[in-house]
């Protein structure tokens, strides 16, 4: 089953940039958890360095998360890729 991933480059000093803007971004987090697009989300464990990451159950979903997030809109998030990915355990 096809699952898309957002991919997540934290902007310099993402400690300090990530609290301010944290309540918007997460109201859009739980607004696509309830739709039920929005998969899994979370940082590496080395967020500065690592980013983090999220899977969403479509490409239009991942890409209009993208586009509205106040991570990206603020300058928290400095580069964004989206991926598709072919999730195996579905299939077993």
């Amino acid at each position: 089953m096809r699952k898309y991933v957002v991919f997540y480059e934290s902007a310099e000093d993402v400690a300090s940039k990530a609290p301010p803007v944290f309540p918007a971004h997460a109201a859009r987090l739980r607004e696509f958890r309830d739709r039920g697009t929005l998969l899994m989300v979370g940082t590496f464990a080395k967020p500065q360095e690592e980013g983090s990451m999220a899977i969403f159950a479509s490409r239009e979903a991942a890409e209009e998360f993208v586009d509205g997030d106040p991570f990206v809109l603020q300058g928290v998030v400095r580069g964004w890729v989206i991926r598709e990915w072919n999730e195996a355990l579905s299939d077993l």
